[in-house]
């Protein structure tokens, strides 16, 4: 008995939106859940996509685009007609319509904006223009806001209206003065008991709020201290603009780290899965390997310059690459420290002299530590204390060397506005391989006559 042929995810999904079978698309898509329908997406043809997004509801479609990051559903939604997208993206949170509009074409993201409802297009582009790791960036719109003068009967009526209507509980009510400057937060408790013709002013509570440009670290201290679920933002002129959730803060920590590690790696220029234009994948990777290899070959051009003790020593070559790469784990690892401790405000980029003089006493110790090691093998490999002293002698400075720039190099970096989680690799594998290079070969020559024996 033949075995029944199995039927992948996203040919199911393509024959369900061939046939536009709306409520089974849903059901398949609740059943396999997110991840899965994100890579049954990616599986299909751009037609047989925009089947699958139009075919959903507006409110299906933008529950599926909410959970796929925002470079690649910016890429999804430029495929559909721009009313579709619009309608789509009616239906998501402003801050995640914000993010990705931005991550678009900006004639693409006009388009859209034409299309939209007026109100949602008018939040989107006042959002727009801030960063993603700022307030502002992280805010949503979709808030309540009640002047001070308001009857506290007339706001009653207005919340049991909204919650009729399927007002999300989530929904946040503040308390603004006439020219919509923040007053505080509305207390329903308060709101309930008070006499229906009274004021709010008589059930506002202060309430802590954030200004518009505090950064993500900023936010992520404010959220541990306060232990508060949200927090109202205010622009230069203390007008509400916004409400910024903690989960939405603890996951732009999260996709920071990603990205960092990313471009630890060498894969900078956003995200990268395996479905994105060929070239656009080897022109991302091609930038950071075509400047490694400029930076190898001036490492290597060391190796040049004392040709003659290499050839006199032939056992020099096998711990070369050892001394480099043990001298770049280290400064790798203080790599890590550093850009870790900026990203949480623990260090200011011009802390660089307080974070040097703590690198170098773990570069010390660990130096000499492994340059014990790395010499005591050499001697009993070869039976030369010489050649010992000079492999391990070489490591041992080269720790301390690398760990040093390891835990200063960022910081400068970040301190002259570049991505320290960028650029702080290449730098301190090319200086970390010429002076580990350097140190191995200049030991050597000195002691050339005792090693050559």
């Amino acid at each position: 008995m033949e075995a029944s042929e199995v039927v992948q995810p996203w040919e199911q999904l393509e024959a369900l939106a061939a046939t536009r079978n709306r409520r089974g698309l849903e059901a398949f898509l609740e059943k396999i859940g997110p991840s899965e329908a994100f890579r049954a997406l990616l599986r299909l043809e751009p037609d047989a996509r925009e089947r699958v997004l139009t075919t959903l509801s507006p409110e299906g479609a933008a529950d599926l685009i909410e959970e796929i990051p925002d470079e690649h559903a910016a890429d999804l939604i430029e495929e559909l007609p721009a009313s579709d997208a619009a309608s789509i993206l009616n239906e998501m949170e402003s801050d995640d319509q914000a993010d990705v509009l931005a991550s678009m074409h900006p004639e693409d993201a006009e388009a859209i904006l034409a299309h939209m409802a007026p109100e949602e297009a008018a939040d989107v582009r006042r959002l727009m223009p801030y960063a993603r790791d700022v307030a502002g960036g992280l805010m949503v719109t979709e808030y309540l806001a009640y002047p001070e003068n308001a009857a506290v009967g007339s706001v009653i009526d207005d919340l049991s209206r909204r919650a009729e209507e399927g007002l999300s509980p989530e929904t946040h009510a503040y308390v603004v003065s006439p020219a919509g400057r923040l007053v505080g937060r509305l207390d329903l408790r308060s709101l309930v008991l008070s006499r229906r013709q009274a004021q709010l002013a008589a059930v506002v509570r202060p309430a802590p709020y954030v200004a518009a440009d505090m950064a993500l670290e900023d936010l992520e201290d404010f959220f541990e201290r306060t232990e508060q679920p949200s927090v109202p933002v205010v622009d230069a002129h203390q007008m509400l603009i916004g409400v910024v959730y903690q989960e939405d803060v603890t996951e732009a920590l999260s996709e920071r780290a990603e990205q960092d590690y990313l471009k630890t790696q060498g894969i900078v220029g956003g995200d990268e899965i395996r479905t994105l234009p060929l070239l656009v994948r080897a022109r991302r990777r091609l930038s950071w390997l075509s400047v490694n290899i400029v930076l190898n070959i001036i490492a290597a051009s060391v190796i040049a310059l004392y040709e003659d003790t290499l050839s006199a020593v032939i056992a020099l070559a096998v711990f070369l690459p050892i001394v480099s790469d043990m001298s770049g784990c280290s400064g790798n690892q203080a790599v890590a420290v550093s850009i870790r401790e900026l990203s949480l405000g623990i260090v200011k980029p011009f802390e660089v002299l307080r974070v040097w003089l703590q690198e170098i006493k773990v570069g010390v110790i660990n130096g000499v530590v492994l340059g014990v090691l790395l010499g005591l093998a050499a001697q009993l490999w070869k039976g030369n204390p010489w050649l010992g002293l000079v492999v391990g002698g070489a490591l041992a400075v080269n720790t301390m060397v690398a760990v040093s720039l390891g835990g200063v190099v960022p910081l400068v970096l970040k301190r002259l506005r570049f991505d320290p989680a960028a650029s702080s690799g290449p730098i301190l594998t090319t200086v970390t391989d010429m002076f580990g290079f350097f140190l191995v070969l200049s030991f050597a020559t000195l002691l050339l006559p005792r090693l050559a024996v």
